[in-house]
């Protein structure tokens, strides 16, 4: 016979548990990964991004409401899209409310490198960051709203930009073909501060093209002298295409120990 507190717990996690394919089309056009299990009442997405500055401390497991989210998260890494195949997804569906994601450190799970409480309305897509650490300082989180909902103009491609390094300060941001001419070229985000999120803009869509991003406010015959990170996806591989109809964010991050030079990667939102 189980014990009355089993059964209660068991029923909670049942209902906390990440949505398996959730009902509700909250964000037509992305993903959900699969878990076997709903949430039994109003549900939110979450995503995980892993940019914690102490190689001491990282790779990290994320588990979130007690069960497990991403395991072996590197610097960068994401989830639930690092999820082995056929589980990959953009966002994880969960019960709308607080919530916890706890990291532990992979190389020994009884190390608990961060804790954090997470807040989530119904209907909304959130991307959580784990941030700082360097030098064994502490481990905090800053998450942003994701707009997945709002339909994007036939022919165009939906970009942001989330500036999450200390030490690029504020940044003015732009997507454009290889190696074009950053002076006459517009931003898609300007004066971004550190721990800030751009307004999504939508822009044509690009068979290559290249994120780059200088001091804000250079002038703009200064721009292609002063650009503080550039990525293309020769540089990185598993960045996704910007494709008519998609959704993307471009992240600015430091280095894996904190400082220059600094790192950008994309995420796909939708």
């Amino acid at each position: 016979m189980i014990p009355a507190f089993n059964r209660m717990n068991h029923v909670v996690v049942r209902r906390l548990a990440l949505a398996a394919g959730a009902a509700l089309c909250m964000a037509c056009g992305t993903k959900e990964a699969p878990t076997g299990l709903q949430p039994s009442g109003p549900t939110a997405r979450i995503r995980f991004v892993n940019l914690i500055n102490d190689p001491a401390r990282i790779p990290v497991n994320a588990i979130l409401e007690t069960l497990p989210f991403g395991v072996n998260l590197g610097y960068a890494g994401s989830t639930p899209s690092s999820l082995p195949a056929p589980s990959t997804a953009n966002y994880s569906a969960i019960l709308a409310g607080d919530r916890t994601l706890v990291l532990k450190k992979t190389a020994d799970t009884t190390v608990t490198v961060a804790s954090f409480t997470l807040t989530v309305a119904a209907d909304e897509d959130r991307t959580v960051y784990a941030i700082g650490g360097t030098g064994g300082g502490a481990v905090t989180s800053f998450s942003t709203k994701d707009d997945n909902a709002t339909a994007i103009p036939a022919g165009q491609v939906r970009v942001r930009v989330v500036n999450m390094s200390p030490a690029a300060g504020a940044i003015d941001a732009f997507v454009t073909a290889p190696n074009a001419d950053l002076s006459t070229a517009t931003p898609v985000a300007s004066g971004l501060a550190s721990q800030s999120a751009s307004v999504y803009v939508n822009i044509p869509p690009l068979s290559a093209y290249q994120f780059r991003a200088v001091p804000a406010g250079t002038p703009a015959a200064n721009r292609s002298t002063s650009v503080i990170v550039s990525v293309t996806p020769t540089d990185t591989p598993t960045a996704p295409p910007l494709s008519a109809g998609t959704g993307r964010t471009f992240v600015v991050a430091d280095k894996a120990t904190g400082g220059s030079p600094l790192i950008a990667f994309v995420l796909t939102d939708r």
